[in-house]
């Protein structure tokens, strides 16, 4: 998975389709990243007693991987990702402007 946390991504498919955020969680096993306020579905919810009233919950959902894409920081756009390899290590690149992510 190329993508890591805190990056700023483009939703390209789907419901949320050119919707912009940051990437708060991972799940590499499943193949997918969760975006706050972006495939936000409703959920009910039961009371579960005084404290704790029922109502209507609104949830974001993990979106697959395949359905959002990098904004480059320099560039500002969708972009994919490669790799560089120098003596400092392994570094992410944009592949339109070459910038390191």
């Amino acid at each position: 998975m190329k993508l890591k946390k805190d990056d700023r991504i483009v939703v390209i498919a789907g419901k949320d389709k050119g919707a912009k955020g940051k990437i708060e969680k991972m799940f590499p096993r499943l193949g997918k990243v969760l975006i706050p306020g972006i495939n936000v579905y409703k959920k009910f919810v039961k009371s579960q007693g005084e404290g704790k009233p029922g109502g209507i919950v609104d949830i974001a959902k993990p979106l697959p991987v395949a359905n959002v894409v990098l904004l480059c920081p320099k560039c500002g756009q969708k972009t994919r990702i490669g790799y560089r390899i120098s003596k400092e290590g392994k570094n992410r690149i944009c592949k339109k402007c070459q910038a390191v992510v």
